[in-house]
């Protein structure tokens, strides 16, 4: 028994194609695919008369916790540091286990109904350490989104905390199966001591994972880093041999060029952030010279992979470097590939069934040539109509199947409030 989508365009994103073909799915993967496949009576069989089937999107750089911040009040943001030290950490000091399980469904609801199947996610709640990323897990789960999950491993409060956070990430990592991963996550540079820095040395060789943080989004980070620590983040992160073909590095907006060239050199994936570094004002980062391993995330803006790569691509029009958006997508699929180790986004016999269902009538031809103008000037996460994950539907007819929209945004509107209310107590 198996499900059978037949009359759909299959689309693949590197190299481009838009193909009418069938897809069979048994189990989590695609066995088969072709033009009129057979059927037995056992077998649903899902008629989609033109409709796009496009693979899962994937966050290389999320934040789940922050969907609960959103219209937060009194945010300071006159400057970087201090969006960091009045707003954003605050925030997270505020959250407990039950604001992250609530933030975990929540965010992962949002993902779904974008068409993104899989968040990378950094997660920090200084004071909700222990049991953190298990609580994230059993949101998503909820929903049915795939997951690679990572504590950010810091000194911002205070060695004991940094020891959980190595301990939960670490742990995490080591006991993740089915949907979910786990990786050795860090705050920023400027946040690690040699402590720190010396315990995800050991967190690395733990997990036999790579390392996920945030890098240079902001000048702060190499200044505060060659002033607390003698040097800067990237010479740091090299000497002790902590950036490989299996980190990932988000925002990458502020290093001059040698430092970028020997970051690209490590063969790290490199996560470009284009709205979230709108929103925080820090600047464009150059993705054009991030290197055959460029990708995007969504941070902590809305889970939308679709209205993230419009926006890369427009403001690298605009800085006059175009990016290939397409690769940028499909490279979420390979980095993903490698954390599961097994394939991930190409619509081919033995890949994992990560799929979205669009119902998108486009008003010009449609084919692998022009495939990236559709994506970037027509295709949007209104056009979700069906997503699958691990070869289990998670939505249908725009609706979530495992959880109740109206319920779970109840319970985040419930839960944001309670942290709000911890932060003003905490002033």
């Amino acid at each position: 028994m198996g499900t059978v989508l037949k009359g759909g365009y299959v689309v693949e994103l590197e190299p481009a194609v838009v193909e009418r073909v069938d897809l069979r799915i048994e189990g989590e993967r695609i066995v088969a695919r072709g033009p009129d496949l057979e059927t037995t009576p056992d077998d649903e069989v899902v008629a989609l008369s033109g409709k796009l089937v496009f693979p899962g999107l994937v966050s290389a750089h999320h934040r789940l916790h922050a969907i609960l911040a959103r219209g937060m009040p009194n945010v300071v943001r006159e400057t970087y540091q201090d969006t960091l030290e009045k707003g954003l950490w605050p925030y997270e000091d505020a959250l407990d286990l039950d604001a992250v399980q609530v933030a975990g469904c929540a965010g992962g609801l949002e993902a779904l109904q974008c068409g993104t199947t899989t968040v990378c996610n950094l997660h920090s709640s200084p004071k909700a350490v222990s049991g953190s990323l298990v609580r994230l897990a059993r949101g998503l789960h909820e929903v049915g989104v795939r997951g690679v999950l990572a504590y950010a491993v810091s000194d911002r409060s205070g060695a004991v905390v940094r020891e959980e956070g190595l301990e939960e990430t670490v742990g995490f990592a080591q006991k993740a199966q089915g949907r979910f991963r786990g990786q050795v996550g860090a705050g920023p540079g400027f946040t690690l001591g040699p402590d720190a820095l010396q315990g995800l040395v050991e967190a690395l060789k733990a997990t036999h994972s790579g390392m996920h943080l945030p890098l240079a989004e902001d000048p702060l980070d190499e200044r505060l880093s060659t002033e607390r620590h003698g040097a800067s983040p990237v010479s740091r992160l090299l000497e002790l041999g902590l950036l490989s073909p299996k980190c990932q590095l988000a925002h990458v907006g502020h290093l001059d060029w040698a430092e970028l060239a020997q970051v690209i050199a490590t063969g790290a994936w490199m996560v470009h952030t284009p709205r979230a570094n709108q929103g925080l004002e820090v600047g464009y980062a150059p993705a054009l010279k991030f290197g055959a391993r460029a990708t995007l995330g969504a941070d902590g803006v809305s889970a939308d992979l679709f209205a993230e790569a419009q926006a890369a691509y427009l403001r690298s029009r605009e800085a006059g470097q175009p990016i290939d958006v397409l690769r940028y997508l499909a490279n979420g699929h390979r980095m993903v590939s490698q954390h599961f180790g097994m394939p991930v986004g190409p619509m081919r016999e033995g890949a994992l069934a990560d799929l979205l269902v669009l119902d998108y009538l486009p008003a010009t031809p449609l084919t692998g040539e022009n495939l990236a103008w559709h994506v970037v000037f027509g295709l949007g996460s209104r056009h979700v109509e069906a997503v699958m994950v691990d070869g289990v539907w998670r939505m249908w007819a725009r609706r979530p199947l495992s959880v109740n929209p109206s319920v779970v945004s109840e319970q985040a509107r419930e839960a944001a409030s309670a942290v709000w209310a911890r932060m003003g107590e905490a002033r």
